[in-house]
């Protein structure tokens, strides 16, 4: 596989520097991605970055993660209006800990092949540098007017940022630049790979490279992902897309795949997949002939849940999925976890009955009708049992004098009543 030629037809390149495409025709290359540390788990927005290492690694080449450890207690200006909080060294180890997890499922960081991944931290390089060594080593090599003409530092300067721009974060092109001579001279690194806002960054290390050493670098970077509207991509009402369970659950992950438009879709399964483009082109083709069945979102949302969280976790987020439009989910539902059925039931009429009450026994029609407002009286809700329109926790319940007991209730708490084909409620135990 030709990196560059992957790339392109995945949509994948914003701008690639002269020069880049024969370097890596010459044999194995190594690049490097910066990935920020400021959390304890990647998100979404990190994945085109990430795909384009394990791309990278998949087409012979050798790929380096960078932790920025010291440039995480810095901070970017690249698009950002306000300066970032900053992290103490423990708080940083551990995130760089939980993110190579994470990568590991995206790159071979273990086995014996020449071209294996391996993980840095620009910390461990950074730390014992006084600023003299800095400013006298590295600073002198790239003039202030070169530093003012980026366009992260212009768009802080002219007034996007309230507090304009700190020299701490002035500094952060030359710290990123030092990382590239680092890795340059280290692991004989010659690409860094990043967001097309990373590209005046990036030019700065080649620059250095170039200044200092005498030597040639390259840069490579991919478009910025964006929603329809504009917005940032990975970002929902409730905040980011993560890649730990822990923070986004893998049926809420699965979800947003699952729901993403045509046109998203169709992008996506090229910047977020390992699929070819004959397979890409044949979902397409399929999709067309029947979008009302959602070929691309589905394969979209199978191959990024299971590359992120696995097949197991990515088969209950499906089980999950047809809960509410399947009649034959009641053994699926019993085993969910109390955090996906609340996000299953998210927005579902919710009623509260007392756990007491259910050990004793309430007969169905006063459980619907009176302990809760399923029914307006037990008149309907008898009327409907008897036509088999209602169901309890998704069994059909067809006995007006059925009576509902607390050992149904699911992880000990809920109660999930339907009435007819789409009308759900939850009925919660205290």
């Amino acid at each position: 596989m030709d990196f560059i030629e992957e790339l392109t037809w995945r949509g994948m390149i914003h701008t690639v520097m002269p020069g880049t495409e024969d370097e890596l025709k010459k044999g194995m290359t190594t690049a490097y991605l910066g990935i920020d540390p400021t959390a304890d788990s990647l998100h979404i927005g990190h994945l085109c970055g990430v795909m384009m290492l394990r791309h990278f690694q998949r087409c012979g080449h050798k790929p380096l993660a960078l932790i920025g450890g010291a440039t995480g207690m810095i901070g970017d200006p690249s698009g950002k209006s306000a300066e970032r909080n900053l992290l103490d060294e423990a708080t940083l180890r551990h995130n760089q800990e939980a993110i190579k997890k994470q990568l590991a499922r995206f790159l071979d960081f273990d086995s014996d092949a020449p071209n294996k991944a391996e993980m840095v931290n620009n910390y461990d390089w950074t730390k014992d540098v006084t600023f003299l060594d800095f400013a006298r080593e590295i600073g002198k090599h790239i003039t202030v007017n070169y530093m003012m003409a980026k366009d992260s530092v212009q768009k802080r300067l002219n007034g996007e940022a309230r507090d304009g721009l700190s020299f701490t974060e002035f500094t952060y092109q030359l710290l990123q630049g030092f990382d590239f001579l680092t890795l340059y001279k280290d692991k004989n690194c010659k690409l860094q790979l990043g967001g097309s806002d990373q590209w005046g960054n990036i030019t700065t290390g080649t620059e250095l490279i170039r200044r200092k050493l005498g030597g040639e670098a390259y840069a490579l970077t991919c478009p910025l992902i964006t929603k329809p509207d504009g917005t940032k991509f990975g970002k929902t009402e409730s905040g980011n897309v993560w890649l730990d369970a822990r923070y986004t659950s893998p049926y809420k992950f699965y979800q947003f795949w699952l729901n993403v438009s045509d046109e998203e879709a169709k992008k996506y399964l090229k910047i977020f997949t390992s699929l070819t483009k004959d397979e890409i082109d044949t979902l397409i083709e399929e999709h067309d002939q029947n979008p009302g069945a959602r070929p691309m979102q589905k394969r979209l949302a199978e191959e990024v849940t299971v590359m992120v969280h696995g097949c197991e976790e990515y088969d209950k987020a499906v089980e999950a999925s047809q809960i509410l439009f399947s009649n034959k989910a009641e053994e699926a539902l019993k085993k969910l976890d109390e955090k996906t059925l609340l996000e299953i039931m998210e927005g579902v009429p919710t009623f509260e009955v007392a756990k007491s009450e259910l050990e004793e026994g309430v007969p169905l029609l006063d459980f619907l009708a009176v302990k809760t407002a399923v029914f307006p009286s037990k008149g309907e809700a008898r009327k409907m049992t008897q036509q088999g329109g209602v169901s309890i926790n998704k069994k059909k319940v067809t006995d007006p004098n059925y009576v509902v007991k607390a050992e149904e209730l699911l992880n000990g708490k809920y109660i999930l009543a339907q009435k007819g084909k789409k009308n759900y409620y939850l009925i919660k135990a205290f």
